[in-house]
Protein backbone atom coordinates (compact mmCIF):
# COMPACT_ATOMS: atom_id res chain seq x y z
CA UNK A 1 0.00 0.00 0.00
CA UNK A 2 2.88 2.55 0.79
CA UNK A 3 4.68 1.15 -1.76
CA UNK A 4 1.61 2.17 -4.29
CA UNK A 5 1.41 5.50 -3.08
CA UNK A 6 5.18 6.57 -3.56
CA UNK A 7 5.01 5.06 -7.06
CA UNK A 8 2.15 7.28 -7.44
CA UNK A 9 3.59 10.47 -5.95
CA UNK A 10 6.80 9.73 -7.63
CA UNK A 11 4.95 9.27 -11.55
CA UNK A 12 3.26 12.89 -10.44
CA UNK A 13 5.60 14.37 -9.37
CA UNK A 14 7.29 13.29 -13.23
CA UNK A 15 4.70 14.46 -14.94
CA UNK A 16 4.13 18.01 -13.48
CA UNK A 17 8.13 18.44 -13.77
CA UNK A 18 7.88 17.44 -17.45
CA UNK A 19 4.63 20.01 -17.73
CA UNK A 20 6.97 22.31 -15.81
CA UNK A 21 9.49 22.12 -18.36
CA UNK A 22 6.84 22.42 -21.05
CA UNK A 23 6.00 25.32 -19.66
CA UNK A 24 9.47 26.85 -19.10
CA UNK A 25 10.14 26.44 -22.50
CA UNK A 26 6.83 28.12 -23.79
CA UNK A 27 8.30 30.84 -21.51
CA UNK A 28 11.51 31.42 -22.75
CA UNK A 29 10.20 31.00 -26.61
CA UNK A 30 8.03 34.16 -25.62
CA UNK A 31 11.12 35.94 -23.99
CA UNK A 32 12.98 35.38 -26.84
CA UNK A 33 10.43 37.06 -29.20
CA UNK A 34 9.38 39.83 -27.16
CA UNK A 35 13.32 41.06 -27.06
CA UNK A 36 16.09 41.60 -28.83
CA UNK A 37 19.04 38.58 -27.37
CA UNK A 38 20.88 41.16 -25.08
CA UNK A 39 17.35 41.68 -23.21
CA UNK A 40 16.00 38.06 -23.35
CA UNK A 41 19.35 37.00 -21.66
CA UNK A 42 19.04 39.36 -18.98
CA UNK A 43 15.58 38.82 -18.60
CA UNK A 44 16.19 35.29 -17.90
CA UNK A 45 19.26 36.07 -15.21
CA UNK A 46 16.94 38.05 -13.55
CA UNK A 47 18.91 41.58 -13.78
CA UNK A 48 17.64 44.90 -14.88
CA UNK A 49 18.65 46.48 -18.46
CA UNK A 50 19.15 50.06 -18.35
CA UNK A 51 17.43 51.88 -21.16
CA UNK A 52 19.62 53.58 -23.57
CA UNK A 53 18.80 56.16 -26.03
CA UNK A 54 19.90 56.00 -29.47
CA UNK A 55 20.59 59.02 -31.40
CA UNK A 56 21.31 57.14 -35.30
CA UNK A 57 18.32 54.71 -36.02
CA UNK A 58 15.99 53.98 -38.72
CA UNK A 59 12.72 52.65 -38.60
CA UNK A 60 10.37 50.60 -41.21
CA UNK A 61 6.87 49.98 -40.49
CA UNK A 62 4.15 48.49 -43.30
CA UNK A 63 0.89 46.85 -42.97
CA UNK A 64 -1.15 44.92 -45.46
CA UNK A 65 -3.84 47.16 -47.50
CA UNK A 66 -7.11 45.99 -47.36
CA UNK A 67 -5.87 43.57 -45.01
CA UNK A 68 -9.67 43.89 -43.14
CA UNK A 69 -11.00 42.50 -46.63
CA UNK A 70 -8.76 40.06 -46.79
CA UNK A 71 -9.58 38.51 -43.51
CA UNK A 72 -13.09 38.90 -44.19
CA UNK A 73 -12.98 36.77 -46.91
CA UNK A 74 -10.85 34.06 -45.44
CA UNK A 75 -11.23 31.92 -42.68
CA UNK A 76 -9.28 32.16 -39.17
CA UNK A 77 -6.67 29.65 -39.82
CA UNK A 78 -6.15 31.09 -43.22
CA UNK A 79 -5.69 34.66 -41.54
CA UNK A 80 -3.16 32.90 -39.87
CA UNK A 81 -1.29 31.01 -42.43
CA UNK A 82 -1.05 33.77 -45.02
CA UNK A 83 0.84 36.20 -42.13
CA UNK A 84 3.44 33.37 -41.34
CA UNK A 85 4.10 32.75 -44.68
CA UNK A 86 4.48 36.42 -45.40
CA UNK A 87 6.21 37.41 -42.15
CA UNK A 88 8.55 33.72 -42.96
CA UNK A 89 9.20 35.49 -46.21
CA UNK A 90 9.99 38.57 -44.99
CA UNK A 91 11.97 37.73 -42.21
CA UNK A 92 14.09 35.49 -44.75
CA UNK A 93 14.92 38.84 -46.96
CA UNK A 94 15.39 40.67 -43.46
CA UNK A 95 18.31 38.81 -42.21
CA UNK A 96 19.89 39.01 -45.84
CA UNK A 97 20.42 43.15 -45.18
CA UNK A 98 22.00 43.15 -41.61
CA UNK A 99 18.65 45.19 -40.29
CA UNK A 100 17.41 44.01 -36.97
CA UNK A 101 13.82 42.74 -35.92
CA UNK A 102 11.55 44.80 -33.39
CA UNK A 103 9.85 42.67 -31.04
CA UNK A 104 8.10 44.02 -27.87
CA UNK A 105 8.69 47.70 -28.12
CA UNK A 106 12.15 47.33 -28.86
CA UNK A 107 13.62 45.01 -31.98
CA UNK A 108 11.26 43.60 -34.95
CA UNK A 109 7.50 43.72 -33.73
CA UNK A 110 4.84 42.17 -36.02
CA UNK A 111 1.11 42.79 -35.07
CA UNK A 112 -1.20 41.55 -36.98
CA UNK A 113 -0.47 42.62 -40.44
CA UNK A 114 1.68 45.52 -38.94
CA UNK A 115 5.57 44.79 -39.39
CA UNK A 116 8.35 47.56 -37.89
CA UNK A 117 12.39 46.43 -38.44
CA UNK A 118 14.83 48.98 -36.85
CA UNK A 119 18.44 49.64 -38.13
CA UNK A 120 21.09 51.04 -36.12
CA UNK A 121 20.29 49.31 -32.66
CA UNK A 122 21.48 47.70 -30.85
CA UNK A 123 24.90 48.03 -32.92
CA UNK A 124 25.18 51.62 -33.72
CA UNK A 125 25.76 52.55 -37.09
CA UNK A 126 25.61 56.05 -37.73
CA UNK A 127 26.57 56.13 -41.52
CA UNK A 128 24.74 53.01 -42.70
CA UNK A 129 20.99 52.54 -40.82
CA UNK A 130 19.23 54.62 -43.67
CA UNK A 131 20.61 53.00 -46.11
CA UNK A 132 20.61 49.28 -44.67
CA UNK A 133 16.36 49.86 -44.00
CA UNK A 134 15.35 51.92 -47.44
CA UNK A 135 17.38 49.12 -49.30
CA UNK A 136 15.89 46.41 -47.29
CA UNK A 137 11.97 47.91 -47.49
CA UNK A 138 12.70 47.90 -51.51
CA UNK A 139 14.05 44.03 -51.00
CA UNK A 140 10.82 43.02 -49.29
CA UNK A 141 8.79 45.09 -52.42
CA UNK A 142 10.51 42.90 -54.66
CA UNK A 143 9.40 39.51 -52.84
CA UNK A 144 6.21 40.72 -51.95
CA UNK A 145 5.86 40.81 -55.84
CA UNK A 146 6.44 37.35 -55.80
CA UNK A 147 3.80 36.38 -52.89
CA UNK A 148 0.60 35.25 -53.30
CA UNK A 149 -2.52 34.71 -51.10
CA UNK A 150 -2.87 31.06 -51.21
CA UNK A 151 -6.77 31.14 -50.90
CA UNK A 152 -7.27 34.17 -53.27
CA UNK A 153 -5.14 33.94 -55.83
CA UNK A 154 -7.05 36.79 -57.72
CA UNK A 155 -6.56 39.08 -54.78
CA UNK A 156 -3.16 41.21 -55.19
CA UNK A 157 -1.05 41.62 -51.69
CA UNK A 158 -0.58 45.34 -51.50
CA UNK A 159 1.73 46.51 -48.73
CA UNK A 160 1.81 50.33 -47.17
CA UNK A 161 5.57 51.02 -46.13
CA UNK A 162 6.66 53.85 -44.11
CA UNK A 163 10.06 55.02 -43.26
CA UNK A 164 11.58 56.82 -40.68
CA UNK A 165 15.49 57.80 -39.65
CA UNK A 166 16.55 60.21 -37.18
Amino acid sequence: MMEDYSCRLEEQVKTQTQELEVEKGKNDLLIQRMLPPFGAEAQKACVAVAPESYDEVSIYISDIVEFTMISAMSAPLQVVDLLNDLYTLFDKTIAIYGVHKFFCSFWIKTIGDTHMVASGLPVRDAHRHAGEVATMALGLLSVRGTFTIKHLLEVPLRLRIGLHSG
